[in-house]
């Protein structure tokens, strides 16, 4: 399976996974993947530039300002779109579902599994490993229910946190050493899991699931 090396593009800003899958790419399928993004506007860029095939994407670390720019890339391109990801959702899968995306694997899955899921991708069959099936087949909670929590990372309740102690974007980014433009796509990302609209509704939300207590609320 031949494949020219901009055909080939993995949207992801993690070393380790990166090279991983380009590891992967080489040794299994014999496809070279050189092109490597870490931002939506490199993506945009590139895709603009270059045929594209086959998309490897985490969307979480691109800061889409909706979905609808990776649905954008796969009508514009008609290319096949693998999303590896650190953690999912309902409504994250839900979300991918509507956009198009079949083709869902988490990070924590195992070589074969990952090898599995390219060969169904490449080959335009669907493929949900077995993390995002146990999702779907949760059983909801009571009506109300607090929504579990467990969709945020430790980065993104750490975020959280500090919203709650009033820090600003620039603060968060300087109190964690992180840059700004992370800082946004985190929230970004909370706000999305969360179904919120705003701080306000971020830090009532995060008072009754007991990410914070109320006495580190400040206003």
């Amino acid at each position: 399976m031949e494949f020219h090396e901009h055909q080939i593009i993995i949207a992801d800003n993690q070393f380790l996974v990166v090279d991983s899958l380009q590891k992967l790419l080489s040794d299994s399928f014999n496809i070279k993947a050189d092109h490597i993004v870490n931002n939506k506007y490199d993506l945009m860029r590139c895709v603009k530039q270059y045929p594209l095939v086959l998309l490897i994407i985490d969307p979480n670390l691109m800061d889409f300002d909706s979905l609808s720019e990776l649905r954008t890339i796969m009508l514009e391109k008609n290319c096949k779109v693998l999303v590896l990801t650190n953690i999912l959702s309902k409504n994250d899968i839900t979300e991918l579902n509507a956009t198009g995306i079949k083709n869902i694997l988490l990070k924590t899955a195992e070589r074969e599994e990952i090898l599995a899921a390219l060969r169904s991708t490449l080959a335009g069959k669907k493929y949900f490993c077995q993390e995002v099936l146990d999702i779907f087949t949760e059983i909801p909670p009571e009506k109300g229910q607090v929504k579990e929590t467990g969709s945020l990372t430790h980065s993104e309740t750490e975020i959280v946190k500090c919203i709650a102690e009033g820090l600003t974007t620039k603060q968060i980014a300087m109190h964690k050493h992180i840059s700004f433009h992370t800082v946004m796509t985190h929230r970004k990302n909370i706000f999305r899991k969360l179904g919120v609209n705003n701080a306000s509704e971020l830090v009532m939300y995060a008072i009754r699931a007991g990410i914070i207590d109320t006495i580190e609320y400040h206003i």
